[in-house]
């Protein structure tokens, strides 16, 4: 697995605690909901090496709550 690099990230409480109950709702750490999170935007958009939203199609995504 490649290293991971630590980071410093400022949150909203409000926020915080709305991604601490949808990680907790999915079994995941905080941590692993936002990278989730990002990884998932990132694939959305393109932005991540090897991903084409043009080509790929989209992921069902579960409903929100």
């Amino acid at each position: 697995m490649a290293q991971r690099k630590p980071f410093l990230l400022r949150l909203d409480p409000v926020m915080h605690q709305a991604l601490q109950r949808w990680a907790g709702a999915e079994l995941r750490s905080l941590n692993a909901q936002i990278e989730f999170l990002l990884r998932r935007a990132l694939r959305e958009t393109g932005r991540l090496p090897g991903t084409d939203p043009l080509t790929d199609p989209p992921r069902p995504q579960p409903p929100l709550e």
